[in-house]
């Protein structure tokens, strides 16, 4: 059955109404869903070389079953998460966004976190003109600024080589802001905080109070710009453009989470051997294959790992399309890792994986150029040696959080090379057995924290629990005690 529906530019068109889902089919998306959160329930399957029954092959046969049963147009399924109407393929998804954001239809999008709670993302901003392109250009004269800011925190790596997070976060943070808005906002640590709650705040009451509080903040840099810095390039070029606070606030936001979020992810695969290894730096062309290697590993951790896995798109006008008619109230879900990941070898959309814009935006593919020099000035000399998780070419993890993430960064093999692979591997064993003991204390730690919790008080029961809790704390940091003995005798 169809009706006539009219989008927001006045022409009439004629839509059928987006099929609902069967019971079963909302069970198993459901079930998609929530499974986000739950990386080990894949371990059984794994282990056992089933890939058909992990979490993505599953959900790889349910988004193939809907778009056969479906043609291809979205569909509305009822999760425990809300009711969405959700696109089963790229192109569908393309289409049903674009167009509709095209046609002023769509309202501000949000994050679904894994637990199915929203969170504000940073509201797309671009001053007409000034921002419609940002190429490789853009990134010319940056990459010494790049540089300087790389060089402390790769100085600041442990003995063993390794790359504590975070303090790779705080240097990328610091390298974001001298990026986006020069140098002297590279201390600015509050900046980019109230960026970030500003963002989270987007779509609620308080975000007008938490923008203005941002303008505030940027305007001190933007009286007067950093003309190395993108601020500065932007303002050369469009003088009088309006928002241009906010607009280098979105940048901001998108700079620091691909090189803080992404970059580390990419460092990680290409530790994996997921993307070429840097050449030697006595090879003429190390350069250039240095570039192509970083390009591929950031370009597979927006990929694989978008920072905007979920994104829900609230309907606020009437739209249709050929495929589907939308009405004001409803929601679209669209979920890069449920949908469709990209092919092997296909260049990641950085505006799908860093921003909630439909149509694309020319911050996110400048943050992704950002990201990429990070990794290849990190790579340039050295090469990276993956410590956790362990995880291979050809099975990459469903969930890489950075948080997991420990990548070493050893001196490339030079003259006697054999002697130095085997100190690197020692030092990688090491390593690995100190971040096991370093999970052990957080883990003790954890345990002792809930025996303490007030709620055991008051009966046997509760009692008799808190001393199960304490005695696998004690446990587990003996254990960390043993490991960590075991791992200096390794590195020595």
């Amino acid at each position: 059955m169809t009706r006539p529906t009219t989008p927001a530019d006045g022409a009439a068109t004629t839509s059928a109404r987006p099929e609902t889902a069967h019971a079963v089919e909302n069970l198993l998306f459901s079930a998609a869903l929530v499974a986000r959160r739950l990386p080990w329930a894949d371990l059984p399957a794994r282990a056992l070389g089933l890939d058909a029954l992990t979490r993505e092959g599953l959900t790889r046969r349910l988004m193939t079953h809907l778009r056969g049963r479906r043609h291809g147009g979205p569909v509305r399924l009822r999760t425990s998460f809300g009711t969405f109407l959700v696109p089963v393929s790229r192109a569908d998804a393309r289409s049903l966004l674009e167009g509709a954001d095209a046609a002023g239809a769509l309202g501000t999008a949000s994050g679904l976190a894994t637990d199915g709670s929203r969170y504000g993302l940073s509201p797309h901003t671009a001053p007409a003109g000034a921002w419609d392109v940002l190429t490789e250009d853009e990134l010319d004269g940056l990459t010494a600024r790049v540089t300087e800011n790389l060089l402390p925190v790769l100085g600041a790596r442990r003995e063993d080589g390794i790359l504590d997070g975070d303090h790779w976060r705080a240097g990328m943070l610091r390298l974001s802001r001298s990026i986006v808005l020069g140098s002297g906002a590279t201390e600015d640590t509050l900046l980019s905080e109230m960026v970030t709650a500003a963002a989270h705040a987007a779509g609620s009451r308080a975000y007008a109070e938490r923008e203005a509080a941002v303008r505030r903040r940027l305007a001190p840099y933007l009286a007067d710009p950093d003309p190395g810095s993108l601020a500065g390039r932007l303002a050369a070029r469009a003088p009088d453009a309006s928002e241009a606070d906010l607009a280098l606030a979105h940048a901001l936001a998108l700079v620091s989470t691909a090189t803080s979020v992404s970059g580390l992810q990419a460092l990680a695969l290409l530790a994996a051997g997921c993307a070429p290894a840097p050449a030697p730096a006595s090879d003429p062309g190390s350069a250039a294959e240095a570039v192509t290697s970083a390009e591929g590993a950031m370009d597979l951790a927006l990929a694989h790992y978008p920072p905007l896995s979920a994104v829900v798109y609230p309907v606020r006008a009437p739209f249709g399309t050929d495929r589907a008619a939308l009405a004001p109230g409803e929601e679209i879900l669209y979920a890069a890792e449920l949908v469709e990941r990209p092919a092997p070898g296909e260049r990641a959309d950085p505006a799908r994986a860093l921003c909630g814009r439909p149509s694309g935006c020319a911050a996110a593919r400048f943050a992704a150029l950002v990201g990429r020099e990070v990794v290849r000035g990190a790579t340039t000399g050295v090469r990276p040696v993956l410590i956790a998780p362990a995880f291979t070419a050809d099975r990459l993890p469903d969930t890489l959080s950075p948080r997991s993430v420990l990548v070493a960064l050893a001196a490339s093999d030079g003259p006697g090379g054999t002697a130095a692979g085997h100190a690197g591997t020692r030092a990688a064993r090491g390593a690995r057995g100190q971040a096991g003991a370093d999970r052990l204390d957080r883990h003790a730690e954890r345990l002792s924290a809930c025996a303490a919790d007030a709620g055991w008080n008051g009966s046997e029961a509760g009692e008799r629990f808190r001393m199960f809790l304490l005695a696998h704390a004690d446990r587990c940091a003996n254990a960390a005690s043993d490991v960590r003995r075991a791992a200096r005798r390794l590195s020595d």
